[in-house]
């Protein structure tokens, strides 16, 4: 993510109702020059009603709305430079490849004598090279993605929207073109915004993510700190699996550890946070963070946690190995490499290892 100071859009309390329904609650965001930003979140969280609004498809009702330094207000989408790839791609059935992604700058009234030369480089772009005179109906799925993004690209605009970018595309062809959109959009140096359901697209695309539930930030950070440093539970369930671990009362602190005792009995070891809670708590622990070793191993870490248990059941993923196991702490899953041994079977006692530097502890009210 290049290092600038300008960006390019920014959001300033920006609310948007329909009705009763507040779908955009008060949010500020700013995209810098060369991001990719991704808004995630489930299905009515106000993800594409914020797209729309960037793209000039609805007004505010409240804040203002900046591109490129110039404010939004009363602005229609054509006056705005975005480019906008629909989840559907939108392509004319009855225009070739290369009169698709020349549409847009023929309505922009680029010279006659440099259409011809950058709609070529497009197509070079995002390897079409002799598709150029192919309709629509005679490409695939993954190859009408890229006439759409190269549409899109082509007018240079200031910003570009991607809605759902991938989900019309199976799982193969989704990852796939996942990390060559990416690439594409990094070349051209784009500064993208993208709507996304798909946790996985949005780690794979995105620079930084706005995770949203109900019309509000949940949280805004980089891939990695969204997933090792969810701040609410909420981020924590919807990014990844977890496991949860649930107590009160107010943590003992001993060598920079917490330890607390969950409502099962069980103590658990935490790293320090600031202001730990002293009510009502949870802790989150990613189930690739949890070793599995046979019972009564013994830990080399001091503040490790070990948990007994037996292997309830087992799913080969193929590269991975999916463990469950029942703890004093009911079910736990445990997720690791299948190269990676000892290997156990269904029924067989083990003992789980965690280190109090994997637990993420949420204060109360952090839903």
């Amino acid at each position: 993510m290049p290092d600038v100071t300008e960006p390019v859009v920014v959001f300033r309390n920006v609310s948007k109702q329909f009705g009763a329904t507040v779908a955009v609650d008060a949010m500020s965001f700013t995209v810098a020059a060369g991001e990719t930003l991704s808004l995630l979140g489930p299905s009515g969280c106000g993800k594409t009603t914020t797209l729309r609004l960037v793209a000039g498809f609805e007004q505010p009702d409240a804040g203002a709305i900046d591109i490129a330094g110039q404010a939004m207000a009363g602005k229609r989408p054509y006056e705005r430079n975005v480019g906008l790839l629909f989840q559907h791609y939108a392509l004319f059935p009855h225009m070739t490849v290369a009169e698709n992604i020349g549409y847009g700058l023929k309505h922009r009234s680029w010279p006659k004598a440099e259409i011809g030369d950058r709609i070529a480089e497009m197509l070079r772009l995002v390897r079409l090279e002799g598709f150029d005179a192919r309709r629509p109906g005679q490409l695939s799925g993954g190859q009408q993605q890229r006439v759409a993004l190269a549409r899109v690209l082509a007018t240079k605009p200031k910003l570009v929207l991607l809605d759902e970018p991938l989900s019309a595309l199976d799982a193969k062809l989704r990852e796939e073109l996942g990390l060559e959109l990416k690439q594409i959009l990094s070349t051209v140096g784009s500064t993208t915004i993208v709507v996304t359901h798909d946790q996985d697209e949005a780690m794979s695309l995105a620079d930084r993510i706005i995770v949203m539930n109900r019309g509000r930030i949940e949280q805004l950070g980089t891939p990695g700190e969204i997933y090792a440093q969810p701040r609410t539970a909420f981020v924590a369930s919807f990014i990844g699996r977890t496991n949860w671990f649930s107590g009160s009362g107010g943590p003992l602190a001993v060598n920079g550890v917490c330890r607390l005792i969950t409502k099962n009995g069980t103590a658990l070891n935490v790293k320090t946070v600031d202001n730990p809670p002293t009510d009502d708590w949870r802790v989150c622990v990613r189930p690739e963070r949890i070793a599995i070793m046979p019972p009564h191993t013994a830990a080399d870490d001091p503040d490790a946690n070990v948990l007994a248990g037996e292997v309830v059941s087992i799913a080969n993923m193929g590269a991975q190995l999916h463990y469950v196991c029942l703890t004093a702490e009911g079910r736990i899953t445990i997720i690791q490499p299948n190269r990676q041994g000892p290997h156990f079977k269904t029924g067989e006692a083990i003992s789980l290892h965690f280190g109090a530097s994997d637990c993420v502890l949420l204060a109360p009210g952090a839903q």
